[in-house]
């Protein structure tokens, strides 16, 4: 259950804000752009694409929330239950480092979002078109390292950064011992 929900929480706050931003992305096409906003747009895309979708998501945070999903079914307390999503994202019973880095991102998320809030059509359409591309590339990575961990439960070999245990910060989230 525990997994469940912390798999299920992140998921659901990454649709919800793609619900929230695809609207200003999809009256683009309400629009006529010229070749400028067009190539804004393709960059857009391209580039959220890459830096958030990729590097940002499959690459960091998408297998570390599957990680810590993992270790929180085989290490269950009920606030950490209670709390499933921040405890996977990174917010609660993580290393200090990983609390700092987790609030540092969110911070800069809240600032780009205030920032952005303030452009005019099309270029929040612009914007927030890359926006939905990373975030929607986000959803599908945590879905892949979902299944990598269902087929193979080692598939993952990442630390679940949890504090006060350094054999704990080491272990593999999945309760299995390494093979020398």
């Amino acid at each position: 259950m525990a997994f469940f929900w912390g798999i299920a929480g992140v998921l659901l706050l990454l649709l919800f804000a793609v619900y929230r931003l695809a609207p200003m992305a999809f009256a683009l096409t309400e629009r006529e752009l010229t070749t400028g906003q067009w190539l804004a747009l393709g960059f857009s895309v391209i580039y959220m694409a890459y830096a958030e979708g990729y590097r940002g998501f499959h690459r960091a945070f998408a297998p570390r929330v599957v990680v810590r999903a993992l270790y929180l079914r085989n290490h269950t307390e009920p606030l950490h239950v209670i709390f499933a999503p921040l405890f996977c994202m990174g917010y609660i019973h993580a290393t200090r480092r990983r609390q700092l880095v987790s609030i540092g991102l969110t911070l800069a998320i809240l600032c780009f979002i205030f920032l952005a809030r303030n452009l005019s059509q099309p270029w929040r359409g612009i914007l927030d078109a890359g926006v939905v591309v990373g975030l929607g590339l986000g959803i599908l990575s945590i879905c892949y390292f979902l299944i990598l961990v269902k087929r193979d439960p080692a598939a993952l070999d990442m630390p679940a950064e949890i504090p006060d245990n350094t054999a704990a910060l080491n272990a593999r989230p999945d309760g299995l011992k390494d093979h020398d």
